[in-house]
């Protein structure tokens, strides 16, 4: 079970104002002993883990390695904010079966590959 993600970015307020844009949340922007972060509301209690956007050299924002998925209602919602909001689709609706639903995949204003999954 996944408890934590952290996502790279480069340019915090940009990283930002991306995420608040497509997801329609408020990250807070929090100095962490000097790693500049932008969380994610906590669900309180509810299905998934929360995370943040993280500026640090050591973190670099890529298309390769680790996928995070982001729960939606229909992925097609979020989809269709991401150009607006700066970023690129990497991969448009796909249904993955009728049993596990559609999938959707990005590239953010950081250059990282995100996805989206939803049942409908």
């Amino acid at each position: 079970m996944v408890g934590w993600f952290e996502i790279p970015v480069n340019d915090m307020a940009r990283a930002k104002k991306f995420y608040e844009t497509v997801f329609k949340v408020k990250i807070q922007e929090v100095d962490f002993g000097g790693l500049q972060m932008g969380w994610f509301p906590n669900q309180n209690g509810g299905e998934g883990a929360t995370g943040t956007l993280i500026k640090q050299e050591s973190y670099i924002p890529s298309q390769e390695g680790t996928l995070v998925y982001f729960m939606s209602k229909d992925v097609q919602n979020e989809l269709d904010r991401i150009e607006a909001a700066g970023g690129q689709i990497y991969q448009p609706k796909t249904k993955i079966s009728d049993e596990h639903g559609f999938m959707g995949v990005f590239i953010d204003t950081e250059g990282n590959r995100v996805a989206l999954h939803s049942n409908a």
